[in-house]
């Protein structure tokens, strides 16, 4: 770190994100390397072939587009020979003259109250990249204008507990519900669905549903046999995997149903930027490549299979639970793009919390226990300043001052020497002792307008994109999901037929079977006859 020339090295700043990366353990000779590498793995050959939709998601045999969804009108992106772009922007326009219709009270419900009130109703990638836009927009000034007087919540878990807090509160007269399922047949989503159809349809009738509820799929002979209105499902494409379809009108519906569009429009606005800066920017100053090559280094070279975001601000609490899935679902695999058993391992266990909470909870393990890399991402102007009178510094900057103080800490250590020279006893020394040279970048925003979080939305996607291109692994699928569904299957069609039928527990291991036992007697005063029965809210 007293190598100024390096540290300059290692400091980039592309459209007012600046990124430092010098308290990685890594010289010029490691970023040589590493470039090597990317040319060893044809790095830029597979981002062309992405952006140019090639079926880049083999297993599949589809392409890699969610650049699409927000590319610039006049754009050309291809797949199978078409430009998408004129797709995508279907859609966008027909979500920019619904919600505004909604939000305007020209679309009312049965009862002709305004729908001031959205339920979006989905799971994984779904449910997790619109909740964290969301969540970080709720305190942005221009967001809370446009958001005035609506809310917005999202049901995910099947658990009937999440059904319970979604509804409480709310009216059915005044409540839209979005469903989004790319097939319809999610089966979480889907009864939490007919969950919610059943407490509009008790309180307003049947014939409500039309007016109170819409739907996010490709699957509209499924979506009219459910009571939507086919006119209004909004489409999105195969070639936009689950946990990369905030861009898509999996988010951008809710989102602009509760800030308007052209709110979320800067915010696709500011992933785009990225998109053109990860294709276009040469390797060295490129944030994403850089990044993931940093991460291939920490988990594939020194060995450090985990990774913690830590953004030092609030808004940014739902950050790390969706990179959790982009990053854990994409990169988890086992064999390669050509199903050939990998040698190493892939993938980056990711956890996080906003400091400064964090460093009153985890923080003790990075800094004495285990070494785990860290991304801390800090924001110069806070959207909610707090100025106390009499107080050194205000609240953002208390909360910045540990963005900048926790790098140091981590990457200097204290040494026993240092320790002596305070005076602390002999007896608390190695207990007092930190060994430092641990790895973390920092990422630093403007602001946290919709702009920026696009922005870090993109880079976060993009960085995991490169690791997998890296690895020489699909991203783009999830084959790993889908056991635990069919044997799920299996465990329903047995309750049924236990509870409806009192047939006995078949086909399962002797733990299973115990464990089903215990719980088919403990719950044996649910409703026999076949009834409805809502939260009591």
């Amino acid at each position: 770190m007293s190598d100024t020339v390096r540290c300059k090295s290692m400091i980039i700043d592309f459209d007012g994100v600046l990124l430092d990366y010098s308290r990685q353990r890594a010289n010029f000779d490691t970023l040589n390397k590493l470039h090597n590498l990317a040319k060893a793995a044809h790095l830029k050959e597979k981002i062309n072939g992405m952006f140019n939709g090639e079926r880049i998601n083999s297993t599949e045999n589809r392409s890699v587009l969610h650049i699409a969804l927000r590319a610039p009108r006049d754009s050309v992106i291809n797949s199978d020979g078409k430009n998408v772009v004129p797709d995508v922007w279907q859609v966008l326009d027909k979500i920019r003259d619904f919600s505004e219709r909604v939000r305007s009270g020209a679309w009312v419900g049965a009862t002709g109250k305004v729908l001031k009130d959205v339920i979006a109703i989905g799971i994984g990638g779904s449910f997790l990249g619109p909740l964290f836009v969301h969540t970080a927009l709720q305190k942005d000034p221009e967001a809370i204008e446009f958001a005035r007087g609506r809310q917005l919540r999202f049901l995910a878990n099947v658990d009937p507990i999440d059904v319970a807090r979604n509804i409480a509160g709310l009216n059915p007269e005044t409540t839209l519900v979005v469903v989004v399922s790319k097939t319809f047949t999610t089966a979480e989503t889907m009864l939490n669905a007919r969950t919610l159809r059943e407490w509009i349809s008790a309180a307003l009738g049947p014939q409500a549903v039309a007016k109170h509820m819409v739907a996010v799929s490709t699957n509209l002979t499924l979506v009219e046999k459910f009571g939507i209105d086919p006119n209004n499902a909004f489409a999105f494409w195969d070639w936009v995997g689950g946990r990369y379809s905030v861009c898509s009108a999996v988010g951008v519906l809710p989102l602009s149903l509760q800030y308007g569009f052209s709110v979320v429009e800067k915010f696709l606005k500011g992933a785009s930027s990225i998109d053109q800066h990860f294709y276009s920017a040469p390797f060295e100053k490129n944030l994403p490549v850089l990044l993931g090559l940093l991460s291939i280094w920490n988990v594939s070279f020194l060995g450090y299979p985990a990774r913690a975001i830590l953004p030092y601000s609030q808004a940014l609490e739902k950050f790390a639970p969706h990179i959790q899935q982009v990053s854990m679902e994409s990169n988890g695999k086992g064999v390669s793009i050509d199903g050939v058993p990998l040698p190493y391992e892939t993938g980056e266990i990711d956890f996080g919390e906003p400091g400064t909470n964090g460093q009153h909870s985890f923080y003790q393990l990075i800094h004495q226990g285990r070494v785990i890399p860290c991304d801390f991402i800090g924001v110069v102007k806070s959207q909610q300043p707090v100025y106390l009178k009499g107080e050194m510094v205000s609240n953002h900057d208390e909360l910045m001052s540990n963005f900048f103080a926790q790098p140091d800490a981590l990457a200097y250590g204290k040494t026993a020497e240092q320790l002596l020279k305070e005076n602390v006893p002999q007896p608390l020394i190695p207990h007092k002792t930190f060994s430092g040279n641990r790895p973390s970048l920092s990422l630093l925003l403007p602001t946290l307008n919709a702009y920026n979080i696009g922005q870090l939305l993109a880079i976060y996607e993009h960085r995991i994109a490169v690791e997998g291109f890296l690895w020489g692994i699909n991203s783009f699928d999830q084959w790993g999901v889908e056991l635990g569904k069919s044997l799920a299957t299996q465990v329903r069609k047995q309750l049924h037929a236990s509870r409806k039928k009192g047939e006995p527990i078949e086909g399962f291991n002797f733990s299973t079977t115990t464990m089903l036992t215990r719980y088919l007697e403990e719950s044996a005063d649910v409703p026999k006859e076949d009834c409805t029965i809502l939260p009591k809210i």
